[in-house]
């Protein structure tokens, strides 16, 4: 039977993300399907039919993401999965197609994702955009180079959490790339849930709001994991999302997390790599830091993505990207005083889109990219060129898994 790729009707939502679930050992139910169709539209959901049964399907939530220069609309790629009865069929490859070529029709230049497997999306022309890592330091070497103020604790309910923690998160996310712009339901669904399948034996979700000067400067969402090792506590606690305003706040936050008491540990995932706390700590070596690749780039339009980011400085440059996946990014970028224009011939460096994926935030260099093979320079001179204009600071991040 003929597979058809479409996009979903509401009554098809379910059925729509189903193939994915198997593979995290999750059996959704109607309270799952529910929450995700808050901040999922049913007609963002790209499915393979193999006649009335899904398959296959990819989505992509309405995002805005900031960039170099601003927060700027996005396709935040999600759900992926084929069922296992219907691999090496060529579905993905059309799934992606579909979905990356509705980015483009609705104006959105950038496409987002985590990756499960690196190998299967460098081929769709996604590139590895920033690194981040997981900590694990125990109690006793969390302490701080210097003294920072502590700021004003309390441990509010969720709802609390729901009105305050965002005026903390809107003061960032507009200044770091890689962060999302959250509306109430992400929040509500995606941030502060807290859903028994994301325990995994640890305890209920804690909302803590830090004030300075009556005004919010920073959250903590946490959990303990309770261990006993001979009769005496062992536990670790397991920081979900902190922010400070500031780097004041962050460090008053990140004091309150490593002075709960009864935690022998504290462990956190989605780290920037570089993170305030490696010059906040006396001894930074016992965060035992361990970097894993973070989000991954698609340049949907790269005319548009590349006009919208800012640079640094006002030199001359020109692209030649190369783009199989998606033809109509073929060609050559000038990019001078701020402007971006295509042009016929005269690149300073060819590259294809997956690698200019990479170097687009910031989060590596022309340089790396260069000493890896990936890419060729036609002018001497415009590997540095490059990386002066798209320097940016500070790295990119993004602190949630979408």
């Amino acid at each position: 039977m003929t597979v058809e790729i479409r996009t979903c009707k509401n009554k098809e939502f379910a059925a729509g993300i189903s193939p994915i679930w198997q593979y995290f050992g999750v059996e959704p139910d109607e309270e799952l399907n529910s929450s995700f169709s808050r901040i999922l539209p049913a007609g963002r959901i790209h499915a393979a039919f193999d006649g009335k049964e899904v398959v296959g399907s990819t989505s992509s939530y309405p995002l805005q993401m900031t960039i170099p220069g601003g927060p700027v609309p996005i396709a935040g790629i999600t759900l992926v999965g084929v069922r296992p009865t219907h691999r090496r069929q060529g579905i993905l490859s059309k799934l992606m197609k579909q979905l990356l070529e509705g980015a483009h029709e609705r104006g959105e230049a950038i496409a987002s994702l985590w990756v499960a497997e690196e190998t299967i999306y460098g081929r769709f022309g996604c590139g590895m955009a920033s690194i981040n890592g997981d900590i694990r330091i125990d109690r006793e070497h969390t302490r701080y180079r210097k003294h920072w103020d502590r700021l004003e604790a309390s441990q509010v309910s969720r709802e609390q959490a729901l009105e305050r923690f965002p005026l903390v998160y809107e003061q960032v996310a507009p200044r770091s790339p890689g962060m999302l712009s959250r509306t109430r339901d992400w929040w509500d669904v995606k941030r502060i849930s807290d859903y028994p399948l994301d325990r995994h034996g640890a305890g209920p979700l804690v909302y803590v709001l830090f004030e300075r000067d009556g005004e919010p400067a920073g959250y903590a969402l946490y959990r303990h994991r309770t261990e006993f090792v001979e009769n005496r506590f062992d536990s670790t606690l397991e920081v979900r999302e902190a922010l400070g305003v500031d780097v004041a706040a962050t460090a008053g936050v990140w004091r309150y997390l490593f002075d709960v008491d009864l935690m022998a540990h504290t462990r956190a995932e989605y780290m920037p790599i570089d993170h305030p706390l490696f010059f906040l700590l006396a001894e930074p070596r016992r965060l035992r830091f361990r970097a894993a690749d973070g989000i991954w780039m698609r340049l949907v339009d790269v005319e548009a993505a590349l006009r919208a980011r800012s640079y640094a400085s006002g030199e001359q440059l020109v692209l030649e990207v190369v783009d199989a996946f998606c033809p109509w990014n073929d060609g050559c970028y000038r990019i001078e005083e701020g402007e971006v224009s295509r042009v016929k011939g005269g690149a300073d460096l060819r590259l294809e889109v997956r690698e200019l994926a990479s170097t687009f935030m910031g989060g590596f260099s022309f340089a790396q990219l260069a000493r890896a093979g990936q890419l060729e320079e036609l002018r001497s001179g415009g590997i540095a060129c490059a990386d002066r204009l798209f320097a940016s600071s500070p790295a990119p991040w993004c602190p949630e898994m979408f």
